[in-house]
């Protein structure tokens, strides 16, 4: 374990004599017959926190319970131990004349970190601590390395990423966050189940990588002999059935993307995608409003958050703004008044905003003035419309200007948290922009899109005005839990291998 290597000179060998220890005790319950590995089942009848709140009721009755030992004490005629299961910890009670002599020695013998069953009873020590009185412990699961609270317990993140089932068994507080995102997940699933929605599942695999602008992981097909793309988007084939007539589709999914770590951003995480028939990207908002705002009220009892040091208020009724008019507003330039794109980069270079490497457009301008500039400035629930056509390759234009489209992004305390459409379903606009990601590809960016002919195919069979959303499951998990990186709500999060 890393504790071993991290520990000084003298603890490194204390450590050491702990694992002979532990192997040789193993050893001889084998030699005994009473191999612990070969325990198969244990009926456990009740939980540490269930029997606390419900004491007055069991107290005096007869129990069953099952777990990890975490601390013991005494250990002469009378043992105390500490008994963790998923619920929490609860005293065990153990007296060598309430037990089989025999079985209360080798009791004595089990270590922290072993896996017990107790049969007993449920009271209270004198001391008025809710305990259980051991009558027969059974030894489930032997612990052959030590606890890392051994060694001044485990506190280093990068271990605690790395070994989360150790992180979870002295670190308990840990799986609240892994609760919340649970409960998130499941707060959306009914959110979505009740709207009318259905639930599907759609290819990790893919002969074309499509659906987003982002890098994919190639594999290959050994049978097939091709190469294939892990997807990075659900939306193509979500779209299709939308085509099929599904009217209302999601799917929740790991996505994956060969692109940069850090405290936002996981190689592999998980979406929900949601597409409407004969909706709009307004709906889109009103629903991820509805959504959100719900789900902080009956996860978290309010709305009201706290998030990378901000206080965050999910209170419905949250702006909605252009990205022009986001720009306008931080940075004092106007879009909308620019036909030129010339002019456009010259505006956004006039603000301090590097276009080097940047197509020169008017949408790019904007684009980036909004990345760049703004983007940092949005605390409170935002919703930023009318995104620039030229960065939404999958958005129906605007009838009201060409150049935008019907795109929105929820932004909270400086991370975005979802993006919508009122979906392109014009198969001659769409050839052309994929046409556009194709030479794209072609110039060397190795994140654009490429051409999906079926995908066209089905655009060609007529599809309805459509809205569809993308949000990232992680991020508002985040939110949810006030953590400041999604590796703490992720529980085996992407690692650089050890040396």
């Amino acid at each position: 374990m890393a504790e071993k290597n991290n520990a000084p000179g003298g603890e490194a060998q204390e450590l050491s004599e702990i694992l002979q220890v532990r192997r040789e005790k193993l050893s001889g319950l084998q030699s005994e017959g009473r191999d612990p590995f070969q325990e198969t089942k244990f009926v456990v009848s009740r939980h540490a926190q269930e029997i606390k709140d419900n004491f007055d009721e069991l107290e005096g009755s007869e129990i069953t319970i099952a777990g990890r030992l975490m601390s013991k004490r005494g250990m002469g005629k009378v043992s105390f131990c500490d008994l963790q299961d998923k619920s929490g910890r609860i005293q065990l009670y153990a007296r060598k004349d309430e037990m089989d002599e025999e079985a209360y020695n080798r009791f004595k013998k089990y270590d922290i970190g072993d896996i017990v069953g107790v049969k007993g009873e449920v009271f209270r020590t004198q001391r008025g601590e809710m305990s259980v009185r051991g009558k027969e412990i059974t030894l489930l699961s032997k612990s052959l390395l030590p606890l890392p609270e051994k060694f001044h317990g485990l506190t280093d993140k990068e271990t605690r990423y790395r070994q989360r089932y150790v992180d979870l068994i002295v670190n308990p507080e840990v799986r609240r966050n892994f609760e919340i995102r649970s409960a998130f997940i499941k707060y959306l699933r009914n959110f979505l189940d009740s709207r009318g929605y259905m639930e599907v599942e759609t290819p990790v695999l893919n002969t074309i990588s499509g659906g987003a602008t982002a890098r994919p992981f190639i594999t290959h097909h050994n049978t097939l002999d091709i190469d294939m793309y892990m997807r990075i988007a659900t939306e193509l084939p979500l779209k299709r059935l939308i085509v099929g007539g599904m009217e209302r589709v999601y799917e929740v999914g790991r996505i994956f993307r060969n692109e940069g770590m850090d405290t936002k951003h996981n190689p592999e995480f998980t979406t929900v995608e949601l597409y409407e028939a004969y909706a709009d990207f307004n709906d889109m908002m009103d629903l991820f409003e509805a959504l959100l705002s719900g789900a902080a009220k009956d996860i978290c009892g309010g709305y009201q958050l706290q998030w990378q040091g901000e206080d965050i208020d999910l209170t419905p009724g949250w702006p909605r703004m252009s990205m022009a008019e986001a720009v306008k507003q931080h940075l004092g330039v106007d879009f909308m008044s620019i036909t030129d794109d010339a002019e456009a980069v010259a505006a956004a270079k006039g603000v301090g905003v590097d276009m080097d490497g940047v197509e020169p457009t008017w949408g790019h301008a904007l684009y980036e003035c909004f990345d760049q500039k703004v983007e940092a400035k949005l605390v409170q629930p935002t919703f930023i419309t009318m995104h620039p056509v030229d960065v939404s390759p999958l958005a129906k234009r605007s009838p009201k200007d060409p150049r935008l489209t019907e795109r929105f992004e929820l932004f909270i305390c400086r991370s975005e948290m979802g993006n919508a459409f009122s979906e392109l379903n014009d198969p001659i606009d769409q050839r052309q922009r994929f046409e556009k990601e194709v030479a794209d590809r072609l110039n060397g960016n190795d994140e654009a899109g490429m051409m999906d002919e079926d995908f066209l195919t089905a655009l060609e069979y007529g599809m309805p005005p459509t809205g569809g959303l993308g949000i990232g499951i992680d991020r508002c998990v985040m939110l949810l839990t006030g953590s400041d990186s999604i590796r703490d709500v992720i529980l085996f999060p992407t690692m650089k291998p050890l040396d």
